[in-house]
């Protein structure tokens, strides 16, 4: 099971910059694109940290890891970054599927867009982490992800905005570790589409109003 995350914060730069943690009390079998415990395996836990939108770290996965020290985390775990403040997070649930959304959507792109975003523009970041109650196997996993983009996208046309995501979004979907593997992860599928209306419904929520980055709001 992964409950509801915990809120807190880390010093850095002399400010309180907030992050938030989830704890398994399971190895849970994890898919992600993360820059820290990407890919798939066993992850006891996921961390969701705000950053300002001046980071310029070139090591993001040390950064994390790093943060994940000082929280105490042991074993392998999954480490996102977002501009967005993660005290505004959105949670939906569907079915027993639960997905938390931190959703930065100020200057969305098609993600076949022929030139690549100029030097220095803003681009916000949508992390999605979800949890699913029952065991997938792997390439249901994969095909989640698929799904918890394709429902990402959904939500962003009916908002109006002429992109598909940021070029920073990431994707965590978590399942237990044992138990019969269901097949199939699409939207049509038992478990892909409880995943997809919750993930609908949390980025087209997040994204409905105007999300000011941490680090704008705490410089004025």
């Amino acid at each position: 099971m992964l409950d509801d995350p915990v809120l807190t914060t880390r010093a850095e730069d002399g400010r309180d910059v907030p992050l938030l943690v989830w704890r398994a009390a399971r190895p849970l079998l994890t898919v992600s694109s993360a820059p820290l415990g990407g890919g798939l395996g066993l992850r006891r836990w996921v961390v969701n940290a705000t950053v300002p939108m001046s980071y310029a770290r070139d090591d993001p996965a040390d950064h994390l890891a790093e943060l994940a020290g000082g929280l105490g985390l042991d074993g392998p775990g999954v480490g996102l970054l977002t501009g967005v403040d993660v005290a505004e997070v959105v949670a939906r649930a569907d079915g027993g599927v639960r997905i938390w959304a931190t959703v930065g959507l100020g200057t969305p792109v098609p993600a076949a867009a022929p030139t690549p975003a100029a030097p220095g523009q803003r681009v916000g970041t949508v992390n999605i982490i979800g949890y699913v109650p029952a065991r997938l196997g792997e390439a249901a996993l994969v095909n989640a992800v698929a799904t918890v983009t394709e429902a990402k996208v959904q939500a962003i046309a009916d908002l109006g905005l002429p992109g598909t995501g940021t070029p920073t979004d990431a994707v965590t979907v978590c399942c237990p570790a044992d138990g019969p593997a269901a097949p199939y992860g699409g939207p049509r599928s038992a478990w892909g589409a409880r995943l997809a209306r919750a993930v609908h419904a949390a980025v087209r929520d997040g994204g409905a109003g105007t999300v000011v980055p941490w680090s704008d709001r705490v410089a004025r």
